[in-house]
């Protein structure tokens, strides 16, 4: 019985070697889950953060529960962690008129009834008294629920704007070696035990 298994064991690894060599060294694997910018899926979840964003920018209390999940959690990019209800109380309750979301998904990853978006955002408001451009990234968390995409998470990372820092030449290092591996390097202590 071991030398039939065994038998068998290794003519199945010689087909997957033979399938492995038939599709070439060139050949092209596909990232799991992501897909392209020009995929239905992105133009789908495209419409989704539109509506979301359109929501936002009408105060849209029943906009807003068509795609947030009862059960969302928003880390927003200053790091508040809020829920669909208290984001639908801000977004109903804001007297800022100059409110404006703009969201662009770049990437989908399909897992089955979960879908991580990513992308960037672009967002107007006030701070205080003062107006305040925003941009930066997102990563929303969908799931299937009756037919229909609800963001179970969500997550927004501003993009640093380093004006001051574009004229500055970079610094050189001043190490002896760049690079420390240790046990072989020249000047570690632990490799001369």
């Amino acid at each position: 019985m071991n030398r039939i298994i065994t038998s068998l064991s290794v003519v199945l690894l010689a087909c997957c070697a033979l399938a492995a060599q038939a599709q070439g060294p060139d050949a092209a694997v596909p990232a799991a889950g992501a897909t392209s910018t020009q995929s239905a899926t992105i133009a789908q979840f495209q419409k989704i953060e539109d509506a979301w964003s359109d929501a936002e920018n009408r105060r849209d209390q029943y906009g807003l529960e068509l795609v947030l999940s009862p059960f969302l959690l928003d880390v927003s990019s200053t790091g508040n962690i809020t829920t669909r209800n208290q984001q639908v109380a801000q977004a109903v309750s804001s007297d800022d008129k100059t409110f404006n979301l703009t969201q662009k998904v770049v990437t989908v990853r399909m897992l089955g009834d979960v879908a991580i978006a990513n992308g960037t955002y672009e967002l107007h408001h006030k701070v205080n008294s003062s107006q305040m451009d925003e941009k930066g990234v997102f990563t929303h968390v969908f799931e299937r629920v009756r037919g229909g995409w609800l963001c179970i998470n969500s997550q927004r990372t501003p993009l640093r704007e380093d004006a001051g820092l574009k004229s500055k030449k970079p610094q050189q290092s001043t190490a002896e070696e760049p690079f420390h591996i240790p046990f072989f390097s020249k000047g570690d202590k632990s490799s001369d035990q």
